[in-house]
């Protein structure tokens, strides 16, 4: 058994953060890069740019890719054979959220009871926490925040199993359609089928109920930001 301190997920956490609002992903960057090699509108050549611009200039200041530092979104894949000390490891993740928001001047935009006061927590948690035990003796941390602009424009359907592939492909199309400009394009689609309703938000395809055809069409903005680290 490999012992972590609580601490130290709390730090990496923060730092994740802090460099994800301010560093455009290479993976991201490139796809960008590509598109507006391919693109042949004159106008769409123009956004491509500012968008390049606007991530070399985040780099250089030191200042959000985005205004929307998202909603904190953490995965974590836990070694079994890893033990964390010192806290229990979701407090350590929250206080890591909290940290980075507050360090790295980050808008804080999470707000308690949302069908109500809507009062702002005013340090970006509770964080959206999801865990998996792997093998081994590790903690890889990967942090992703998720603007609201993208996040509205998800939907969810339970089609029945007889609409088949046309069905899902219908759905994915008016989704992206609906969408429009909303989602800050360039987006990224992401699409999920089987399982039940909350398994597809984050799964691309998952073995379904017997009645049951659920579909998720998950879109994300072009400020794609991720980063990842292990402990």
């Amino acid at each position: 058994m490999r012992d972590i301190e609580a601490k130290e997920v709390t730090r990496t956490v923060s730092r994740l953060f802090q460099e994800a609002c301010y560093e455009l992903p290479e993976d991201v960057s490139q796809a960008l890069k590509h598109a507006r090699e391919d693109e042949e509108s004159p106008v769409g050549q123009e956004v491509l740019d500012r968008i390049l611009e606007n991530a070399e200039i985040a780099v250089k200041e030191g200042i959000p890719l985005c205004q929307d530092t998202g909603t904190a979104l953490v995965f974590l894949e836990l070694g079994q054979e890893a033990h964390i000390t010192g806290n229990d490891l979701y407090t350590a993740v929250n206080e890591g959220v909290s940290q980075a928001y507050d360090k790295g001047y980050l808008r804080k935009s999470m707000v308690r009871q949302p069908f109500s006061a809507r009062v702002n927590t005013k340090d970006n948690t509770p964080a959206v926490i999801y865990t998996d035990i792997v093998p081994g003796d590790k903690l890889k941390i990967t942090v992703l925040p998720k603007g609201g602009g993208a996040e509205n424009m998800a939907r969810l359907a339970m089609l029945k199993p007889a609409q088949s592939r046309p069905g899902i492909i219908d759905f994915v199309v008016n989704a992206v359609d609906e969408a429009g400009s909303n989602p800050c394009p360039p987006v990224i689609v992401g699409v999920g089928i089987g399982g039940t309703v909350e398994r597809t938000v984050h799964i691309e395809v998952f073995p379904a109920h017997i009645a049951s055809m659920p579909v998720a069409v998950n879109l994300q903005c072009h400020s794609a930001r991720h980063k990842e680290a292990t402990i």
